[in-house]
């Protein structure tokens, strides 16, 4: 969708003014905190789909004994 809107020298002049606004020093500075920031929103999305997962797996089901179809208290399902 964008690759037609933005050709070469479009990129070019954006990072030019990337350039020109922050300058030279503030680039890597800004570029580590990006990176940084992008690991810890990975990790938690990883740790969240893994406690997603554990959650389904100890969710009592039709092969749990203590199952009741049709039950919506939460109560009636005994914890292992």
């Amino acid at each position: 969708m964008l690759g037609n809107a933005f050709s070469g020298w479009h990129l070019i002049a954006i990072l030019v003014v990337i350039l020109l606004l922050f300058g030279a020093t503030r680039l890597p500075a800004l570029s580590k905190s990006l990176g940084q920031s992008m690991r810890i929103f990975k990790n938690e999305t990883r740790a969240m789909k893994e406690e997603n997962a554990a959650d389904k797996a100890d969710a009592p089901g039709p092969a749990d004994p203590g199952y009741q179809a049709g039950s919506t208290n939460p109560s009636e399902h005994p914890k292992p």
